[in-house]
């Protein structure tokens, strides 16, 4: 079919994609630019990934979490910390001269007690970022979240060796849901 040519322009109708009389739609792949950022058939519209919001749920209550064991941490200081060490040795007989708790007892300073909750405040930043980024169906939070939870599997079958039992494996199956809906979502933007 011929262009027809607009009297007031030297631009044909027929290239102007805002006055074009085909939909976006009836685009097929191939009239797609090759530098687009996302595959021509993802929808970048964050409520069509229901998967990415709940891991976003997720990952915005462990960072809510973890942003109030920071603050606890800061607010109520060394000492209680040290009771409450001393309160699980007694609680459960165990030898308060030797061992992990006592020896984590006469770590707890201030100075160690900053350091702590200065990671955990990073740690839940982060993890809130990521939640926001994907609920937002962002590609940066895909990535982020993936090897976040990627980071977590290695321990996760260490823990299933270790202490084989139900927790284990659903901490493990959760883990592994998380790494394939972000891997799924990362795929679909790309192929």
């Amino acid at each position: 079919m011929p262009r027809r040519q607009d009297p007031s322009h030297n631009d044909t109708v027929g290239d102007d994609p805002i006055t074009d009389d085909r939909s976006a739609d009836d685009c097929s792949a191939g009239d797609r630019s090759a530098n687009s950022p996302t595959h021509p058939h993802y929808n970048p519209n964050p409520h069509a990934h229901p998967g990415l919001h709940i891991v976003a749920l997720v990952e915005g209550i462990k960072g809510a979490l973890a942003v109030l064991a920071a603050s606890g941490l800061e607010l109520l200081g060394p000492a209680p910390l040290r009771r409450w060490v001393h309160e699980l040795i007694t609680r459960f007989q165990l030898d308060p001269e030797h061992g992990a708790l006592p020896m984590f007892a006469k770590m707890i300073s201030p100075d160690a007690v900053h350091l702590v909750a200065a990671g955990v405040m990073a740690y839940g930043l982060l993890h809130l970022l990521e939640a926001w980024g994907l609920w937002r169906a962002k590609a940066w939070a895909s990535w982020l979240g993936c090897v976040t939870a990627s980071l977590y599997l290695p321990l996760d079958i260490y823990a299933l060796w270790r202490h084989p039992g139900w927790p284990a494996i659903a901490v493990l199956l959760i883990n592994l849901l998380v790494v394939g809906v972000l891997v799924r979502d990362l795929l679909r933007r790309r192929y």
